[in-house]
């Protein structure tokens, strides 16, 4: 899928694709599932993939468990618990007034990833983020309300628990520009403290971060920023970033693309401890 239509959320994805999967067992067509429940192929088929923020009501996921066969009550259970759970809100629902437009999916994704590989040209990355340098950032965009920057950096602080937490932290591997380290966003105090911040997140057991210098020159990542979100059970996805708007690709050809992408980058950067070496120097005034 290439789209600025927003991917499904991960839970989503899941109970679809098990239901999917019910349907190829039994030799069933969407059409004849969907005179089943009486509506229609093209809603049968949201279902399934993701797509489209359908509403499925537990009598359908019910008929559909007569309908493929499923008939264990734990199984059947497990379904409609997977259709429950995936259409409740996240915890950044209460934050949707402030959310920019393509960034509810991202935080879907990395919130149901077991790891995120990860490329930023000219900012640091949201999930590495100090406070400071997130309002900074914010206070320079023209497209962000002064009301709204308190709850926005508020959010991006949330979304930085999904790595620092102990229990099921997500698993990062980030590749940083030097020019991002080393641009004084918000003044030089608060970039001393963001290359702190930094090094103090790289010597977590589930954060990998390397710099590539600026002394390499051209380099296969200044076409621009990009993550690729892995999943236990699922297909990775990769987003990428862009003024003009956010995709999310789910082809094998694309993923293949932006991971050979990525190796290359993690061959061209310091190797995570001299990364590290570099950002404590870094943190003396220059």
């Amino acid at each position: 899928m290439t789209s600025s239509e927003p991917n499904p959320p991960v839970g989503r994805r899941s109970a679809g694709a098990e239901m999917k999967r019910l349907r190829v067992s039994k030799g069933l067509k969407t059409e004849e599932v969907a005179v089943h429940l009486g509506t229609s192929t093209t809603r049968v088929s949201r279902m399934e993939t993701g797509n489209g923020r359908v509403a499925i009501k537990p009598k359908e996921v019910e008929s559909l468990c007569d309908l493929y066969g499923v008939h264990d009550e734990r199984q059947r259970a497990a379904l409609l618990s997977m259709f429950v759970a995936a259409q409740q809100p996240g915890w950044w629902d209460r934050y949707r007034d402030v959310l920019p437009s393509g960034l509810e999916v991202l935080l879907e994704l990395e919130n149901g990833a077991e790891r995120e590989l990860a490329f930023e040209l000219t900012l640091i990355h949201g999930l590495l983020q100090t406070p400071e340098y997130t309002r900074a950032i914010l206070e320079s965009s023209p497209s962000v309300r002064r009301e709204d920057i308190d709850d926005s950096v508020a959010l991006r602080q949330r979304r930085q628990e999904r790595v620092t937490r102990t229990q099921g932290p997500l698993t990062v591997w980030i590749i940083l520009d030097e020019s991002a380290v080393r641009r004084p966003v918000g003044g030089d105090d608060v970039n001393l403290r963001q290359r702190q911040h930094l090094a103090d997140l790289a010597e977590l057991p589930n954060v990998t971060l390397q710099v590539i210098e600026e002394r390499k020159g051209a380099h296969p990542g200044m076409a621009g920023p990009f993550s690729v979100f892995e999943f236990e059970a699922q297909p990775p996805v990769v987003y990428v970033d862009s003024p003009a708007g956010n995709l999310y690709l789910e082809k094998r050809a694309d993923v293949r693309k932006f991971g050979a992408t990525f190796d290359l980058l993690r061959a061209s950067a310091l190797d995570p401890a001299d990364t590290i070496a570099l950002l404590r120097r870094a943190t003396l005034k220059e």
